[in-house]
């Protein structure tokens, strides 16, 4: 079973399980929004824990429509009202578009892939662009701090920059 070993790990957590009493809402009024990268451990990275934030992830962190989404229900039903996007160093999404094609082409063998990656060889600008949608959106800006951070994968620290 390709799962075991999650599963007994699970196990093993939910014995020790602490989080029942969380009701979804996030203490500290925060929602990150940044990328999958596995190197990237949100919560702790601002001296956060479980129940603290909504945590938001895509690939590269930038802002598509789920991620929208996502902000809008968290400020609207979930009492957040500061918004974090997080882009880091390194980021594998920091290239062309038809470079990922590539690379997806070459690992599946399939050459037509029908799926936008949002890839942005600008990480800076585009997290930019994502700062001021986010402030400028009828829904978010008025009712929610919003700010662009960068986050270096080799020190592990955080900087503001929008």
């Amino acid at each position: 079973m390709p799962f075991a070993d999650l599963l007994t790990a699970n196990a093993a957590y939910a014995e020790g399980f602490e989080h029942r009493d969380l009701d979804g809402r996030p203490r500290a009024g925060l929602c990150l929004l940044t990328c999958m990268d596995c190197r990237l451990d949100p919560l702790p990275m601002v001296g956060l824990q479980v129940g603290d934030a909504k945590v938001l992830r895509s690939p590269g962190g930038h802002l598509g429509p789920e991620m929208l989404a996502g902000c809008v229900l968290a400020v609207h039903a979930l009492g957040v009202n500061r918004i974090m996007i997080i882009a880091h160093t390194r980021c594998a999404m920091a290239g062309s578009e038809s470079d990922l094609r590539d690379r997806i082409s070459a690992s599946s063998g399939i050459k037509d892939i029908d799926i936008v990656f949002g890839a942005d060889a600008d990480r800076l600008g585009r997290l930019a662009e994502d700062v001021e949608t986010l402030r400028n959106h009828e829904l978010i800006g008025r009712f929610a701090e919003v700010g662009g951070f960068d986050y270096d994968v080799d020190s592990g620290r955080l900087t503001q920059l929008y």
